[in-house]
C-alpha cells in the first residue's frame, strides 16, 4: 500500500510550524520566510543554489507522490473561503502537480490549475480524506502538506508512515505548534537526525515496516 508522508515540514526551535498573524500578505504570519530560507537556498529551488543534505531532502518532495492533503490554513489566509476568486498563494502553476485535497468546512467546486494540480475541497475526517487521496493517487504515496494542526491530527489517528521535520534555529514564541499533544511519538517511529551546514537539522520519523 502507498505510504503517507510528510516532506520538508519546517518548525522553529520552539516547535512552531507557522507564526502568529497569518494574512493574505503574510502566509506564515510573523515568521515570514524564515522557516524556509534553508530550502530557498538549495540548487533544487534556484540555479546556483547549494547542494548537500538540504538539497537531497528537497529533491524528495515530489518523488513518488500521487496526491497531497493539506489543511485549510495552508491553502489560504483566515477568511479565504469568503473570496470566490482565491486559488491559493502559489500563482497559476502551484508546485504540487497532483490532485490536492483541502480539508475545510467551507467546500466549493474543484479548481483546476496549470501543471496538473487540481484542488478538491472536502469536509472529512483524516481517514476519509486519506481514502479519497489514495483513490486519486493509485499506487503512489500521499503527501501531508500541513499545516501543523492537520499533521498532528493525522499522527494522532495513526495514519502517518514517514515524517520529515526540519528544525530551523530560530525562536518564534507564538503561532501554531506541531508537537502539542504528541508526547511519546518517538515510541512509534524510528527517529534519525541529520545536521546540515546551513544550521538546520533534518529529523525523520519512520514507522516500522514503512
Amino acid at each position: 500500500m502507498s505510504l503517507v508522508r510528510v516532506q520538508n515540514f519546517s518548525i522553529s526551535l520552539d516547535g512552531f510550524g507557522t507564526g502568529e498573524g497569518q494574512s493574505r500578505d503574510a502566509h506564515f504570519g510573523h515568521a515570514g520566510d524564515r522557516l524556509h530560507e534553508w530550502m530557498f537556498a538549495t540548487r533544487s529551488w534556484e540555479q546556483g543554489g547549494s547542494g548537500g543534505v538540504d538539497d537531497l531532502f528537497v529533491q524528495q518532495f515530489e518523488s513518488g507522490i500521487g496526491a497531497e492533503i493539506m489543511g485549510a490554513g495552508k491553502f489560504g489566509h483566515p477568511g479565504w473561503h469568503e473570496d470566490p476568486d482565491w486559488k491559493g498563494a502559489w500563482g497559476p502553476n502551484p508546485p504540487f502537480h497532483t490532485p490536492v485535497f483541502v480539508l475545510t468546512h467551507h467546500t466549493r467546486p474543484p479548481i483546476e490549475m496549470e501543471g496538473g494540480t487540481t484542488f478538491h475541497f472536502v469536509d472529512a475526517s483524516p481517514a476519509e480524506a486519506l481514502k479519497r487521496a489514495r483513490e486519486a493517487a493509485g499506487d503512489r504515496d500521499i503527501r501531508l502538506g500541513g499545516g501543523a494542526t492537520m499533521i498532528r491530527e493525522f499522527v494522532v489517528a495513526g495514519l502517518v508512515d514517514h515524517m520529515h521535520v526540519v528544525v530551523v534555529p530560530i525562536l518564534l514564541g507564538r503561532g501554531v505548534r506541531l508537537w502539542d499533544g504528541l508526547e511519546g511519538i518517538e515510541k512509534d517511529y524510528r527517529v534519525e537526525a541529520t545536521s546540515s551546514s546551513s544550521g538546520v537539522t533534518h529529523v525523520t520519523f519512520t514507522r516500522d515496516g514503512a
